[in-house]
């Protein structure tokens, strides 16, 4: 669905303002090159979160309690390390005076 004129001029509006306030995050906008970087950590996060899901499915399957526990504690530890990796490339922002 296209833009009516009125949209397109407001848009307009707030891409003068935007890279008159502040414009190297308006280059670095119009570049594409904001993206996640994903760390050896993150990947390896995943992986113990998949493989304390499988600990807990067996734990409950099996109904031994010690795997069922030790699955969900791996499960906690993956998703701590996920949650705590990814980072924004462009570093940190900076402040107005």
């Amino acid at each position: 669905m296209p833009l009516s004129d009125r949209e397109r001029k407001q848009l307009e509006e707030l891409e003068a303002d935007l890279t008159a306030d502040d414009p190297q995050l308006a280059q670095r906008l119009s570049s594409g090159s904001i993206r996640f970087k994903f760390k050896a950590a993150t990947y390896f996060g995943a992986l113990i979160f998949l493989i304390g899901l499988a600990l807990l499915i067996t734990g409950v399957s099996t109904q031994i309690i010690v795997v069922g526990v030790g699955g969900f504690l791996f499960m906690g530890a993956g998703t701590y390390l996920l949650m705590g990796t990814h980072t924004l490339r462009p570093g940190r922002r900076r402040r107005k005076p």
